[in-house]
């Protein structure tokens, strides 16, 4: 039987969902995909998700590595970046139906990769497509058999887990996220999915055990750096929160949520310059939402 090598990363979970479009608009994103070398990525799956409108597509790069989303609602969106082989890229963007949007460049990190049949690969997209219909009984099943069979697909646990997290079985899911950091004791999207687990079940406290456990330097993406941050902000814990706040606006310098909740938990610090620095900031990239008002009110109230 014909082989192919895959990246062990790229035989994750990652569900596709269909929504009604919703989130058709003026506006017009161009995307480029390179390699570590800056070479071009042919049929990279491009996942563009509206937050505003809960809704999103799919589409691919061509030879040049380029994507174009036509005709898409401002606001932002969350875009994911997948092809076998490489790891797996998340970004968020805020796009502007006024003004020409800033082409969106990424660089994808190969990965060594295990050997995967054919016929194993058509298995493991069985349970993904039944994962994605929302038959999670049966996707387990699948992943299981697949499991036991393939003993060396540890990573398969995090597709098991996330089943048991669709279904709100949290501490289930941990038991199988967990069974990744006994082959991989570093693997931080491991530990973010076990954070967020207790975090869904309720505990704060044990979500946050495990953010801490993170490499902190390893955190590339500016919306888990934001909600480990909110977490710790929940909880009170300012000085903690402020930290991943910081770091989501140092990765991405117009990311409005990061900059709105680091002018908050400035201002709860009684940090009343730094405050005022992050909500003017704010008020440079959205002066005229809903939120921008808030913002407005922030700083009446701290320049009196």
């Amino acid at each position: 039987m014909k082989k192919a090598v895959f990246g062990i990363f790229s035989i994750l979970l990652l569900a596709v969902f269909v929504f009604p479009q919703t989130y058709r608009g003026r506006a017009r994103l161009v995307g480029f995909v390179y390699d570590q070398e800056g070479n071009p990525i042919e049929d990279v799956k491009v996942k563009l998700y509206s937050i505003l409108a809960e809704a999103g597509f799919d589409i691919k790069t061509n030879k040049e590595g380029k994507w174009i989303a036509m005709g898409i609602r401002g606001g932002q969106w969350n875009i994911d970046f997948e092809k076998l082989g490489y790891m797996p890229h998340a970004i968020s963007v805020d796009v502007s139906s006024f003004e020409p949007n800033p082409e969106v460049k990424v660089t994808l990190e190969k990965v060594e990769g295990i050997i995967i049949t054919d016929e194993l690969k058509q298995k493991l997209d069985a349970g993904n497509k039944l994962f994605d219909e929302g038959k999670l009984e049966e996707a387990i099943q699948a992943y299981e058999k697949l499991l036991e069979e393939n003993p060396d697909l540890y990573i398969i646990n995090q597709n098991l887990g996330n089943c048991y997290f669709q279904m709100e079985k949290y501490d289930k899911a941990v038991e199988y996220y967990k069974k990744i950091l006994e082959e991989d004791p570093g693997n931080t999207n491991a530990m973010i999915l076990i954070g967020k687990a207790y975090a869904n079940k309720g505990d704060d406290e044990l979500a946050l055990e495990w953010y801490k456990k993170i490499n902190f330097e390893e955190l590339k993406d500016p919306t888990v750096l934001y909600n480990i941050g909110t977490r710790f902000y929940n909880m009170a814990n300012y000085e903690e929160a402020l930290k991943y706040y910081q770091r989501s606006v140092e990765i991405k310098e117009d990311f409005l949520d990061g900059i709105y909740q680091l002018g908050l938990t400035y201002l709860t610090l009684g940090k009343n310059d730094e405050a005022i620095a992050q909500f003017e900031n704010y008020l440079k990239i959205d002066p005229d939402s809903e939120k921008a008002d808030q913002v407005k009110g922030f700083l009446n109230y701290l320049r009196r």
